[in-house]
């Protein structure tokens, strides 16, 4: 009978590296990484062994590991995902952050635009339960993947199918974030990795990938509220021109910030009436 520690071996033998292989053998065995690790010798059954042979299979021929298993960690949450919507980043969470050191606990409302999965505004909800916070998706699925993500987590927020700003009233909001689609068509990327299973609506924007954060800078003027801000994220060689964008849409004090990897990722833009930030 196959072991954890066979079936680990098979998939590196089938180019998983050790990560991948252990998120499936564990969804599969229902375990930990820390219980694969202390107990290698344990006995798989032929309907397991038989299922994560499959999977190793499927992430084999690029499918994502977490479309297989159903879910990607996020914020420390659990955030179930479907080809619908993208993965949850890493270096999204750096926008989660930007967003906290900025602001404290005070109520205010947050709007998250192009939510997908919803984790950007469930990840804002763990950390301040006083915030009204509004996902708002043009893509019904997304929206139904985000009310599912919300009820599953405990974690209440308002979910609104439209496009961007639309649902919004004007000078409504305290804080926008988005990550919207900022690749363009012709990136080579597109046809690597995970990405190749992900939306291309949620990927690619026109005009060099920039066609959605001009739209999103114009429409966040609109319901802002004096002294809001618009937070985004946007490739790392697109700084500059994302800064010329909200400059020319008259936010102040436009900064930019880095992900983990130390690129340009998160640039953030204020409404007056002040050319500076609120101390808070």
């Amino acid at each position: 009978m196959p072991t954890v520690k066979t079936a680990q071996a098979h998939a590196r033998q089938h180019g998983l590296d050790r990560l991948d292989a252990d998120v499936l053998l564990g969804h599969v065995l229902g375990q930990t990484r820390t219980w694969l690790f202390t107990w290698p010798d344990k006995p798989i059954t032929d309907d397991d062994w038989t299922r994560f042979d499959t999977l190793v299979q499927r992430r084999q021929a690029g499918e994502p590991v977490a479309h297989l298993v159903g879910e990607r960690e996020f914020w420390s949450l659990p955030i179930a995902v479907n080809p619908s919507t993208l993965i949850p980043r890493p270096d999204t969470e750096c926008l989660v952050e930007a967003v906290l050191e900025q602001f404290d606990i005070s109520p205010r409302r947050l709007v998250d635009l192009g939510t997908g999965t919803g984790a950007i505004a469930l990840a804002l909800a763990s950390e301040r339960p006083d915030w009204h916070i509004t996902a708002i998706d043009r893509i019904p699925e997304a929206c139904e993947l985000a009310h599912y993500n919300a009820d599953r987590l405990g974690l209440p927020i308002e979910v609104l199918q439209g496009n961007w700003c639309d649902p919004l009233d004007d000078h409504s909001v305290d804080i926008l974030v988005s990550n919207p689609p900022y690749i363009d068509a012709t990136d080579p990327h597109l046809t690597q990795g995970d990405v190749r299973f992900e939306p291309k609506t949620a990927l690619i924007a026109p005009d060099q990938g920039l066609a959605d954060i001009k739209t999103i800078a114009e429409q966040g003027k609109r319901v802002l509220k004096p002294g809001g801000a618009l937070y985004l994220e946007h490739g790392w060689t697109q700084a500059k021109a994302v800064t010329t964008i909200l400059t020319q849409h008259g936010y102040q004090s436009v900064t930019t910030q880095k992900d983990h990897g130390e690129r340009d990722r998160i640039t953030v833009g204020w409404v007056g009436p002040t050319s500076r930030p609120p101390t808070i």
